[in-house]
Parts: C-alpha cells; structure tokens; sequence
C-alpha cells in the first residue's frame, strides 16, 4: 500500500460537471446530446409525461362510479326481531343467523310488526324501528362495534 494509492472520500472534492473538456465531464456533463432530459429544468416535468404526447393516466379507460372503502352495515328488519328475547346484541343477532359476522356494523330497519320485547343495542337504527321497539316496550341503545380479539389478547388467558 502507497500513500498516492489510499481512496480517502472525506477529503475528496465533489466532480464540476460541465467547466471544459479537461474536467473529464466537460461539454454535455453526462446529459449526452439535445433533447428535453439534455436541458436544465427538464426534473419540472410533471409524473407521467411523456415527452408532449398524451399522458399514460389520460390514456387508460377510467372506471365508472365510486368504491367506498367502509364497509356497509348488514341491515336487520324489526319483524325478524320477534323471535329473540332480553337483550340483543351483534353477538345475539350473530347467533340466531341474523348477520354474517358479529364484527360488523348492524342497522335495524322498520318493517312489519315487531311484538317481542327486546333491549336492543346495536350500532344503527332508524326513527321508525326506534319507535316500533317503543312500543313494544322494549329500548334501542347505540353501542359501538364489538373489537375483534388480538393475538396478543388470546395469549393473556394461556398459561405459561
């Protein structure tokens, strides 16, 4: 190993592009020759340009229409709710095959005749369901949507 030969990058000066053919990136500084990338300010150009010619976001055909990312509540009809007693629950309404998951959002709609008795507590209601389980004597209270159990929270109860 020579003194001449050691590589030490914290004392190397950063390369001058562009300052005469002796420099070593003289004359076109790496840009090769003409064309828009050659020119200074061509790193303004928006994403997706492609040089004056149509853009590939205007090319692609668009969906139509709107996909909303919450997921839509599972509707449940007044009438359907005779059958239960005390009170209901997501987890209630899960088990008589009312809903898909108990973890979902539940909205209680008003159709038919509701006779039973019940304590509803699910997450929506309209005025007319609310009133029709008034009436049958029973109560609607706004609960939120049951959290799902963590891996975390099923090893708490194991034992080590």
């Amino acid at each position: 190993m020579k003194y001449n030969d050691l590589n030490v990058t914290a004392n190397a000066r950063p390369s001058r592009k562009g300052r005469g053919i002796s420099a070593g990136q003289g004359k076109t500084a790496g840009r090769g020759t003409k064309g828009q990338k050659s020119r200074t300010g061509h790193r303004k150009m928006p994403a997706g340009f492609m040089g004056g010619q149509r853009a590939i976001m205007q090319a692609v055909p668009k969906l139509k229409g709107f996909k909303s990312i919450h997921a839509k509540a599972e509707v449940v009809y007044t009438d359907r709710l005779n059958g239960l007693k005390g009170t209901v629950d997501n987890f209630a309404l899960y088990e008589a095959g009312l809903i898909k998951s108990p973890y979902a959002k539940v909205k209680i709609i008003s159709r038919g005749e509701l006779t039973a008795k019940v304590a509803l507590e699910t997450q929506f209601a309209s005025k007319t369901a609310v009133e029709a389980i008034k009436k049958a004597g029973g109560t609607f209270k706004k609960a939120t949507v049951p959290a799902r159990k963590t891996r975390e929270d099923s090893r708490k109860g194991e034992k080590k």
